[in-house]
């Protein structure tokens, strides 16, 4: 797991020991699961904290044997069922090139003071995908957002997610192969 700030015991039962950004992290999502009428239950709770404690996004079977290591019974459909609900609620987004899930940052701030998704309609994002590290990148560009989506409409069609990935080379990684621009 990645270091964080700080690192605290999950006050939610016997799980890993998640950063203090990680912990709270997960209480505003309860809050938010809370407030939208949604459960967090302890394994849900768990897959998250998993997944944003990465720094780099993980499949379903990496959070399987992640779980595993304080469940020693999980079985694949606990983690699907978990991310399941975790896509469904917008808290997650899957990288669809690399099979893996990356934690959303932009979710819980979204219907306080989003504007273009509440004009779109849709929850969107825009990724850089490190061909060489694997690190990925959330963006949060709305002009990318409402020129696709715009387009979209143009042609009759009603979009329900808008991401886009664009793979190629993080600026540490681009920089040590000697070939940086400046």
């Amino acid at each position: 797991m990645t270091a964080g700030r700080g690192v605290a015991r999950d006050p939610e039962g016997d799980g890993p020991d998640f950063s203090t950004e990680v912990l709270a992290r997960l209480e505003d999502v309860a809050h938010w699961c809370q407030h939208h009428g949604q459960r967090l239950t302890a394994v849900r709770r768990l897959v998250l904290g998993l997944i944003l404690s990465e720094n780099r996004p993980l499949g379903a079977y990496d959070i399987l044997s992640l779980l595993r290591v304080h469940q020693p019974r999980a079985v694949p459909p606990t983690v699907y069922r978990a991310l399941d609900f975790l896509l469904e609620q917008g808290l997650i987004h899957r990288i669809e090139r690399l099979s893996a899930f990356v934690g959303c940052r932009h979710r819980l701030d979204c219907e306080d003071c989003c504007t273009s998704h509440k004009a779109w309609g849709v929850h969107r994002a825009q990724f850089l995908i490190c061909r060489d590290c694997g690190q990925v990148q959330e963006l949060e560009q709305d002009v990318v957002a409402a020129v696709l989506l715009q387009s979209a409409r143009g042609q009759g069609f009603r979009a329900e997610a808008a991401t886009v990935e664009i793979e190629g080379l993080c600026a540490r990684c681009h920089g040590k192969d000697g070939t940086a621009e400046h």
